[in-house]
């Protein structure tokens, strides 16, 4: 038998389980690999035992090996430790992408050259081409699925170890080929959300671990509504969980977040999906992360994402002395939040991203002039 040149990460669904019928049907040495990333926190919410489970039991019906790593601890120090951080601040992170750069793409790749692997592959929509002799991140065939987005702070090394193999499918037809071939996981539901956080309530999770802080709160112009249980369990147009009934002088339509005073815990709220306070044409970013290694230009223009599965926002980048970045859309944008990831594009190539500092958004800039 060949030696092992592929490590696939197994996840226990059914697009981990279609890569790795991909690569050995192709004829490609493979063996999987199990990642526990959470320790069971004694909630009872935790699945992964369960994904655990049917991972063996793919790749025993795939005749491949399959190994454990405990990625927990480091899980912990490298993403859910900055994740409560973001949160206390204020700001609303996005772990996947941390988990990408430093777990699935820092310790399982070097736990698959432990066990002697060139190469790792995983289930994520995206594809890798390698043009000139720089490797690529491109977009996925399905857009809709597109995960290039999570995988933007990836560099020249990770790229050249990594294939996709659902790169260039439709996820319907990656069911088809799971049920067609007998893998228990076929019909198996997609997870969604924050991986640690399961089916759970996201308020009573995070009460965890953040202790709620009761405070106002208000409209832009200063109107008290209610009280608001704390304000870093909210993000910037969100609707859910304000518990706002009807308030005498005001139309009975939706409220929405439009602003957080983290300093004086205030959390603001205004009607309409559209709300002007909503809306910015400029953000800061931090520090840029480039998958070439280093930007096309010092100014440039491209597309940009500032949350997933938001279509491509033409835009004008600033690349500042320091790596940080001016933003400026033709379009106004709708809460463009900090803390969240903007990703930059050229076609279908991935260039990079970075963490979004601040906007331009009216009231995030009241706030600011207030706090100095």
């Amino acid at each position: 038998m060949n030696a092992v040149r592929t490590i696939i990460g197994m996840s226990g669904g059914v697009d981990s389980s279609v890569a790795a019928l991909r690569l050995r049907d192709a004829g490609e040495p493979i063996a999987g690999l199990f990642m526990q990333n959470w320790a069971d926190d004694g909630s009872g919410d935790c699945r992964a035992e369960d994904d655990r489970r049917d991972a063996v039991a793919v790749c025993g019906r795939l005749g491949m090996p399959i190994h454990f790593r405990d990625f927990s601890k480091e899980y912990w120090d490298g993403v859910f430790a900055h994740f409560l951080a973001e949160y206390a601040a204020g700001r609303t992170p996005n772990p996947d992408v941390l988990c990408n750069r430093e777990i699935k793409f820092k310790y399982f790749l070097d736990a698959a050259y432990e066990l002697g692997a060139e190469f790792i592959a995983t289930g994520h929509y995206a594809r890798v081409a390698e043009i000139d002799g720089q490797f690529r991140l491109l977009k996925a065939a399905d857009r809709s699925k597109d995960q290039s987005y999570f995988l933007h702070q990836l560099g020249q090394k990770q790229l050249s170890a990594t294939k996709f193999p659902l790169g260039e499918l439709i996820k319907a037809d990656v069911r088809d080929m799971a049920r067609d071939a007998g893998l228990p996981t076929h019909a198996k539901k997609d997870s969604t959300g924050i991986c640690f956080i399961g089916e759970r309530d996201f308020r009573d999770f995070l009460a965890r671990y953040l202790p709620a802080r009761a405070g106002e709160m208000r409209t832009p112009a200063g109107h008290v509504l209610g009280e608001h249980p704390g304000v870093f369990y909210f993000t910037l147009g969100q609707r859910e969980g304000l518990n706002i009934g009807g308030v005498r002088g005001f139309e009975p339509a939706p409220w929405y977040v439009v602003g957080k005073d983290v300093a004086n815990n205030v959390l603001y709220v205004d009607q309409g999906v559209d709300s002007p306070f909503l809306h910015s044409r400029t953000l800061w970013s931090e520090g840029a992360h480039w998958i070439a290694g280093a930007p096309p230009a010092s100014r440039f223009r491209c597309n940009a994402q500032t949350r997933y599965r938001q279509p491509d926002q033409t835009c004008e980048v600033i690349v500042s002395s320091d790596g940080t970045l001016e933003v400026r859309f033709a379009d106004p944008q709708r809460a463009v939040t900090p803390g969240q990831s903007l990703v930059l594009y050229d076609g279908d190539v991935c260039l990079g991203g970075a963490v979004i500092a601040a906007t331009d958004a009216v009231l995030e800039q009241r706030i600011k002039e207030h706090a100095a």
